[in-house]
């Protein structure tokens, strides 16, 4: 039996494998690899894939598979902090898109409805793209994170108004309000059912599942949650995307959600690229040739309008201008539900031919440069911020001091002599905090994240809102006068920045910078850090240390060694041989001895009812007993006489080879004499 659609499915990964292959040797990103395998694919390049609607299917599963990782990663009490984001940075990014493209289309004498109906489609980013870029750069957690995705959330959802009231816009009658109403309903019907979903039943259903230990039915199981919640918000009108997202929502509440991400993922990967591929093939490229021109005119004025849009937006959120720019170079796109309302608007005669195919050419520009400039957009921002900042810099500075009064006295110069200064309060800075706060060392923590400083604010009272990289914050911090500055961001570029700042101010501070990969110690060491502390090294001593502790080689000799390999910066770590780098006469020697926890059962009765000397553990295994656990108690004092019972644990020092041999004595009840 021949399925058609496998020979599609051959194509597109067989050109995908090829154009991705030659654009990684160029170092271009692989989203833009699948848009031209589309493009080239598709029904106006070779013709070469004849079921597109089954590859939408494909692109579709791509979408819900992408939305369930984010919502895992994401969980419901992150969804909680971006609230007033989700719902006040939507609609003024969604309202203030469609009233500049209706002011724009009407400068060019198109139609009310056909000028709102624009706005609708170009106010839509792509939720796919964006997400798949900031989770790639681990970034899902920074402020542009968070508010990407509290606008591609809002999106989401306001794309099933915009479907309702499209009809009405091309003067097809309906009773909207009566549909609005019903559609809240069931909204949130849905959200009451996924929360004591997530509450009470789901974490049941993955212990008993969990408890089988069958890897096939725990895949199945999350597989089945994924889609069955993706249907249900569909089935009320919502996004099948939207649905996904809840489901990821759901588990990301359970314990085993880490597990349920690395067993989706390579699932996500695959289809998502068909999602790209699907968006490649819809670009008409006799079109595009015949209007490139006045196209790329189009993309340019689209891309800048929605980035005003967004960059005022995220000013008006009082979040940091860098963090504005950012934002405006990550959803400037048009989105892929843009795609689905212009069919609507196709139907009801909004949207004509020619327009349709304009419309199509500038989304998918737009989105084959969203990777670069979201790459980019540190750099970009940058340099935006400088060159703003000296016409700005005493507005900003205002804007800082204000919003700092409003949330937390600022610190005064004098407060405060050899203190510890804590920059970025995430998982590090917070632990940082507990430690100096249990030895009473005096510390200071700035956060820049206006959620976060909420949390660090209402732990300690010296915690105060700031970027650090500016020189004025790191003044009210009274830096110069510091002992030690904790540096513990996740961005290295900004790392060095604030590392450079401190600097103008103090040479005396010994900066420690805490960051994820051995190959970035050498440039922060560079722009003057004293100490980089890589986690991935970190953990791997920490997990020797504990091999050597077993191994019973002495405390004095394993801090040592640790000591020579911190010292080294790692090298031990990274070299290829292993006495590379060991100084002279530096050994450790490793015992043939361990300690080991036995049990003994009922019927162990070679040993049972015994003394320690009648039981031959010393004579005939030449081990001793440290100790006995009997009830939840333990006998330290072991005497020649000590009684052996059962349901004794017997703790034991000697050879292993010996203790092996107990071991099966005492289970398979052989005879050893």
């Amino acid at each position: 039996m021949e399925l058609p659609i496998l020979k599609d499915v051959v194509i597109i990964l067989g050109f995908s494998v090829l154009i991705i292959l030659l654009f990684q040797r160029l170092k271009m990103p692989s989203i833009l690899g699948f848009l031209l395998t589309g493009i080239i694919a598709g029904p106006h390049g070779l013709s070469l894939v004849k079921a597109s609607h089954e590859v939408e299917i494909l692109a579709e599963m791509g979408i819900i598979f992408l939305l369930f990782v984010i919502g895992i990663e994401f969980s419901l009490k992150g969804l909680a902090r971006i609230k007033n984001t989700v719902m006040i940075g939507g609609s003024l990014q969604v309202g203030g898109t469609i009233l500049l493209t209706y002011l724009v289309a009407k400068l060019f004498g198109l139609p009310d409805s056909q000028a709102i109906f624009l706005g609708f489609l170009l106010s839509l980013s792509s939720t796919a793209i964006v997400l798949k870029m900031l989770q790639e750069q681990g970034k899902m957690g920074s402020q542009q994170g968070r508010i990407a995705l509290g606008v591609l959330i809002f999106q989401d959802i306001i794309v099933v108004p915009m479907i309702l009231v499209t009809p009405l816009l091309a003067g097809n009658g309906g009773d909207l309000l009566t549909t609005i109403i019903w559609l809240i309903a069931k909204f949130v019907f849905v959200l009451g059912f996924l929360f004591l979903m997530a509450r009470y039943v789901v974490p049941k259903i993955l212990q008993k599942v969990i408890a089988t230990r069958s890897r096939e039915l725990f895949i199945l199981t999350i597989v089945v949650m994924i889609f069955a919640t993706a249907w249900l918000t569909s089935s009320v009108g919502l996004s099948l995307a939207l649905g996904a997202f809840f489901a990821g929502l759901i588990i990301s509440e359970s314990d085993y959600s880490h597990q349920a991400t690395a067993n989706i993922l390579p699932f996500k990967e695959i289809f998502i690229s068909f999602f790209f591929v699907s968006i490649g093939m819809l670009l008409d490229l006799q079109h595009f040739a015949n209007f490139y021109g006045v196209l790329l005119l189009m993309t340019l004025g689209v891309i800048v309008m929605k980035m005003v849009v967004i960059f005022l937006m995220v000013l008006i959120k009082k979040y940091p201008l860098k963090t504005a720019f950012i934002s405006a170079f990550t959803i400037f796109q048009v989105g892929e539900f843009a795609f689905l309302l212009s069919t609507i608007g196709m139907r009801n005669n909004l949207l004509p031919n020619e327009l349709y195919q304009h419309f199509l050419a500038v989304s998918i520009i737009s989105m084959a440069i969203t990777p670069f400039l979201i790459g980019y957009a540190d750099q970009i921002s940058n340099w935006l911020v400088t060159v703003t900042l000296k016409e700005n810099v005493r507005k900003r500075l205002r804007l800082k001091q204000s919003i700092a009064k409003e949330k937390a006295p600022m610190l005064q110069l004098d407060e405060f002599r050899d203190h510890l200064v804590i920059i970025g309060y995430g998982l590090n800075g917070k632990n940082v905090a507990k430690t100096a706060s249990q030895a009473k060392i005096p510390f200071v923590i700035v956060e820049h994240d206006p959620v976060v400083f909420e949390e660090a604010k209402a732990d300690y009272k010296h915690a105060f809102f700031g970027d650090a990289a500016s020189i004025v914050i790191l003044q009210h911090l009274n830096v110069q006068q510091a002992r030690v500055v904790v540096i513990a961001i996740d961005d290295t570029e900004i790392t060095k920045q604030i590392i450079s700042t401190i600097r103008l101010l103090s040479e005396t501070a010994h900066v420690i910078v805490r960051t994820r990969y051995m190959k970035e110690i050498e440039s922060i060491l560079t722009v003057g850090a004293d100490e980089v502390i890589p986690e991935e090294f970190e953990t791997s001593i920490e997990i020797f240390t504990r091999v050597l502790n077993r191994y019973l080689v002495p405390l004095n000799e394993i801090q040592r060694f640790t000591t020579y390999i911190r010292a080294h910066n790692y090298d031990l770590l990274c070299a290829a041989s292993d006495n590379q780098y060991c100084p002279p006469k530096f050994e450790l020697h490793i015992p043939d001895m361990v300690m080991a926890a036995l049990p003994v059962q009922q019927d162990d009765n070679k040993i049972v009812g015994k003394t320690i000397v009648d039981s031959g553990i010393k004579e005939k295994f030449n081990l001793t007993v440290l100790a006995i656990r009997r009830n939840k108690k333990y006998i330290t004092q072991i005497q020649a006489d000590t009684i052996i019972k059962t349901d004794d644990m017997l703790y034991l020092f000697g050879a292993p080879e010996n203790i092996a041999k107990i071991n099966k004595y005492i289970v398979l009840k052989e005879e050893n004499q």
